[in-house]
């Protein structure tokens, strides 16, 4: 199915953009650990505290993003990201690179990818007919998934051919390219209505995404049960970095591979979105699909040194990597779905700003627990913890007054 050319230029850009953070993924705690030498604690400190701030910075981004056109902004977070990224390897080659520096890169990526992702979801709604929603997340998804397969063994490579910062030098050329891509998209953007009472932004409008969230109750059940889950995945990364390279001696490229392999999964979940939701329908999908997601984490808790663990953890990362591409575009879609068009940028920032606050949380509560009793015990918490986030799922059938590809009553179904 095609969605247009201008959709496939908005695709080119995402695509360049993932592939390279695919290639550093986990940099910035691999080079915490090989370059700074830092422990579990700041480790997980620099996981969390990152994320933390950014989200923070990015509080006021929101209402700044929803009354402009898009595709400027996304060009500008682009750019920024690039600049952040592109100077932990000139640090680097000067000798002054330490961890406040590579905290400080995180925040600013972190504020700089929620407002790119705000415009870019509000931006995907002009490009994207209601009907053809979940095939867009999907391919998006697929995309992601894609280059988190190729990425980390490309970059544990180029990590050991040209040294420990190439994989972030490549990620900040690959916001470059994304800029590029955005900036081909032909077509005048319509500038978005005015904020209500004037040029002036009120001061509250920071906190309508939250707003519309906490006030749907089936995005309300969805948001904290994806606060729960994502944060605790998440929570466990560095801690597992530390595990395997650290405490098991797994050499850089056998990590980018435990975590590359299992994404293969990822295209199968994502490309099957589409008809699982045609034949069981999309509320079935949340409470089951959302239930597998929660399941397999404690697996990581087991691992051991040589092949054998290796394989477990490929194993548990293909088991959640299947359930969450396969989930993910769905939410995606019903999230927008379920947003006035006007909202959609408000509420996409609240989404990822609560889930940047939480997985900092858990990141920094888990680096804690690991200092004080070691990263499996806090992996271990974190797979038992997770067990009880499908409880906080949707108990009633919220799709069922909006199908997919059509916007809820009384709202306009030209955006996504």
């Amino acid at each position: 199915m095609t969605l247009g050319r201008q959709f496939g230029w908005l695709w080119a850009a995402y695509a360049a953009s993932a592939y390279g953070s695919g290639l550093g993924f986990g940099a910035l705690p691999l080079i915490a650990v090989l370059v700074v030498h830092a422990g579990p604690a700041e480790v997980s400190a620099l996981s969390a505290a990152g994320p933390a701030v950014g989200a923070l910075l990015a509080l006021p981004l929101a209402p700044w993003v929803e009354f402009r056109r898009k595709r400027p902004v996304m060009i500008a977070t682009d750019l920024v990201r690039c600049a952040a990224l592109a100077s932990v390897p000139v640090a680097y080659a000067l000798g002054r690179l330490g961890f406040v520096h590579l905290l400080a890169v995180s925040a600013v990526v972190a504020a700089a990818g929620i407002a790119f992702n705000a415009a870019a979801g509000a931006h995907l709604k002009a490009l994207v007919r209601p009907a053809d929603l979940l095939v867009a997340n999907a391919r998006f998804e697929s995309t992601n998934w894609s280059s988190l397969a190729v990425g980390p063994p490309l970059g544990g490579a180029a990590i050991g051919l040209f040294g420990p910062v190439a994989t972030v030098l490549a990620d900040a050329v690959s916001h470059l390219l994304s800029a590029l891509g955005i900036g081909a998209i032909r077509g005048r953007e319509e500038a978005p209505p005015r904020p209500p009472g004037g040029s002036r932004v009120r001061a509250g409008a920071v906190l309508d995404g939250w707003r519309h969230i906490i006030g749907d109750s089936g995005l309300r059940a969805l948001y904290l049960n994806n606060l729960l889950v994502s944060g605790l995945i998440m929570a466990t990364e560095p801690l597992l970095a530390v595990l395997l390279l650290d405490r098991l001696g797994f050499a850089p490229w056998q990590y980018g591979l435990a975590f590359a392999a299992p994404c293969l999964g990822g295209l199968v979940g994502s490309r099957l979105a589409r008809r699982v939701v045609a034949r069981f329908g999309r509320q079935r999908v949340f409470r089951v699909v959302g239930t597998l997601r929660a399941v397999w984490l404690i697996g990581l808790a087991f691992v051991r040194p040589g092949v054998i663990g290796l394989v477990t953890v490929i194993a548990v990362e293909l088991a959640i990597i299947v359930s969450m591409s396969l989930y993910t575009p769905v939410l995606a879609t019903h999230r927008l779905e379920r947003t006035p068009g006007e909202l959609v940028a408000r509420t996409l920032a609240a989404w990822s700003i609560g889930q940047q606050a939480a997985t900092a949380v858990l990141t920094a509560l888990g680096g804690l627990l690991a200092g004080l009793t070691g990263p499996r015990t806090a992996i271990a918490a974190a797979g038992v913890l997770i067990l009880f986030s499908p409880l906080l799922l949707p108990r009633r059938d919220e799709s069922a007054t909006t199908p997919v590809g059509h916007a809820p009553a009384g709202q306009p179904q030209s955006l996504l």
